[in-house]
C-alpha cells in the first residue's frame, strides 16, 4: 500500500514537472525572433508641448503647468504632426471632437477654457468658428508670468478632414475623447467615405459606447476600448500560457503599461509574437495604467524597456526617442 501511495505521489510529481517545464517553454522569448527590427514609434498629438504629471487629475489644466519650451510646436495641429512625421514617427495619435456643424475638430480638452482664449465645449462652435480661437493662449511654464504662445495659435486648429487630406498615405490612431455612441457614429459616418485601404491605415480608440458604435457601422475597422482590452486579456491571461489566442485579441489594439507586461504570458518577444500573428498591435505605454498618456520621452525611459523589445512605444517627445533608434540603424 506504501509503495502505491509513492509510485502516485512520483508519479504527480512528474506530471507538475512537465506541465511547468511545457508552461516555461512555451512562454519563454529565449526562442522568439523580435517582430522588428527596431521598435516602432507613436507620437502621441503629434509633438506637443509636455508637462509635469504629479498629482495630475482628469481635470487638471496641462497648459499651466507645462515645462520650459524646448521647441515651437503644439499638440494636435498640423504642424505637430508634420515634424513628428519628419522626426521618424510611425503612427501619430491625435484627439477629435465632433463640432456644432457635425463635423470633428481636433482638440484633447473637454473643455476648450484650459488652452484657449474662449469657453465652451467644442460643440458649441462651428469649425469655422474654431478657426478663430487661439489654442495656445493658456501655456504657461513659470505660473503665468508669461504665455509664450498667446496669439500665436490662431487658426491651427484642424479638422478631421484636413488632417486626413494633408496626410492622405499616414497612418493615424484616432481619440474619440466623448462617451456618446452617436459621436461613434458620426465618426464611422466620416471614415466610411473613406477607401478601404485608407481605412485600413487608421486605428480608433475610445470610450466603450463610442467604439462600440462605430465598430458596428465599420466592422473591419481597427479599435480599441477599455472593453476590447478586457475581452481579449483576461481570457488570454487565463489560457494564453497554452498558446491559445482568444478571437477577441485578432485585429485589434493593445495599450499595455510598462509595468504590467511582465505578468504576460510570453512578455516581451512571445507575447509580441502570438499578437503580431493575430494582426494585433501592441503598444507600451509608461507606468502601471493609471495614467495612459504616460510615455517614454527620454533615454532614460527607454533604458526600463527588455533590451529586445520589438514592439511599439507611447512617446510624447518624437524629437527625443526616434534618434535614440535611427542610430541603430545607422
Amino acid at each position: 500500500m506504501m509503495r502505491l501511495k509513492k509510485i502516485a505521489k512520483s508519479k504527480t510529481f512528474l506530471v507538475i514537472i512537465v506541465l511547468l517545464a511545457f508552461i516555461y517553454l512555451n512562454n519563454t522569448s529565449m526562442f522568439s525572433k523580435p517582430i522588428s527590427e527596431t521598435p516602432k514609434l507613436l507620437a502621441h498629438r503629434g509633438l506637443g508641448q509636455t508637462f509635469s504629471m504629479e498629482n495630475i487629475q482628469n481635470d487638471t489644466c496641462t497648459a499651466e503647468r507645462i515645462y520650459k519650451p524646448e521647441h515651437p510646436y503644439l499638440e494636435n495641429t498640423l504642424a505637430s504632426m508634420e515634424v513628428a512625421f519628419q522626426n521618424g514617427a510611425d503612427v501619430v495619435e491625435f484627439d477629435v471632437h465632433e463640432t456644432k456643424d457635425r463635423q470633428f475638430a481636433i482638440f484633447h480638452d473637454w473643455t476648450l477654457d484650459c488652452r484657449t482664449n474662449v469657453q465652451g465645449v467644442t460643440k458649441d462652435y462651428t469649425m469655422a468658428e474654431l478657426k478663430k480661437v487661439d489654442i495656445g493662449y493658456g501655456y504657461t511654464a513659470d505660473n503665468g508670468k508669461t504665455y509664450p504662445f498667446r496669439g500665436k495659435g490662431i487658426g491651427l486648429m484642424p479638422s478631421l478632414t484636413e488632417v486626413l487630406d494633408h496626410f492622405p498615405n499616414k497612418p493615424f490612431l484616432i481619440d474619440i475623447k466623448s462617451s456618446d455612441p452617436k459621436e461613434g457614429e458620426l465618426l464611422a459616418y466620416h471614415l466610411a467615405k473613406l477607401s478601404l485601404e485608407r481605412q485600413s491605415q487608421l486605428t480608433v480608440y475610445g470610450g466603450d459606447e463610442p467604439i462600440a458604435a462605430l465598430k458596428e457601422k465599420l466592422p473591419d475597422m481597427r479599435v480599441m476600448s477599455k472593453a476590447t482590452m478586457k475581452s481579449c486579456l483576461i481570457p488570454y491571461i487565463a489560457v494564453g500560457w497554452t498558446g491559445y489566442m482568444p478571437q477577441a485579441c485578432h485585429n485589434t489594439q493593445l495599450h499595455i503599461p510598462e509595468k504590467i507586461g511582465p505578468w504576460l504570458w510570453g512578455w516581451p518577444n512571445k507575447f509580441l509574437n502570438r499578437m503580431d500573428q493575430a494582426n494585433t498591435r501592441v503598444i507600451v505605454v509608461g507606468g502601471d495604467g493609471s495614467d495612459f498618456s504616460s510615455g517614454f520621452d527620454t533615454p532614460d525611459d527607454i533604458k526600463r524597456l527588455p533590451a529586445d523589445y520589438s514592439g511599439w512605444i507611447w512617446t510624447n517627445r518624437i524629437d527625443r526617442i526616434a534618434p535614440l533608434y535611427k542610430k541603430d540603424k545607422d
